[in-house]
């Protein structure tokens, strides 16, 4: 099973109302989409889906972890995620791309979540990404010495 599969909602089948789904993300979605960031996750994936004729309003949760390289230590690291977005999906004969805040895309279209689940969990990523203070690699910490160690007054 494809990602294109895993992360797609088939909105054709649903009735008018509110749907709740739920998906896991592992690291095959950021391998699929070639991720220079994230190793690996184990992250679950709520959605909330209210359908109307005119489109979808999607509440997504995401929470876990992404597998990351530490920036000090250079080794796998996990950072938690926790993030909440609302995604509008709204059909019509002229598609254009995702703008942050409404999707539009043909009404027979197929639904896949993966682009946004991807992003979600990227954007979900601190600046910095280090382990906690004393659990980096002590090999590779003894290697650093700090800046103004032997540096000349």
């Amino acid at each position: 099973m494809g990602i294109a599969t895993k992360y797609s909602i088939d909105y054709h089948a649903m009735a008018n109302g509110h749907h709740s789904l739920d998906v896991k993300v592992d690291g095959e979605l950021f391998r699929e989409m070639e991720s220079n960031e994230v190793k690996d996750a184990a992250c679950d994936v709520h959605v909330e889906l209210d359908k109307m004729e005119s489109g979808l309003n999607l509440q997504v949760s995401i929470s876990g972890k992404a597998v990351v390289e530490c920036d000090r230590c250079l080794e796998d690291c996990d950072i938690p995620i926790d993030f909440t977005g609302d995604l509008a999906v709204r059909f019509s004969d002229t598609v254009s791309d995702y703008d942050g805040e409404q999707l539009w895309m043909a009404q027979g279209e197929e639904l896949s979540l993966a682009q946004y689940i991807y992003e979600s969990v990227i954007i979900s990523l601190p600046y910095r990404r280090v382990h906690a203070d004393g659990e980096c690699n002590p090999e590779m910490m003894a290697r650093f010495t700090p800046a103004t160690e032997g540096a000349e007054e």
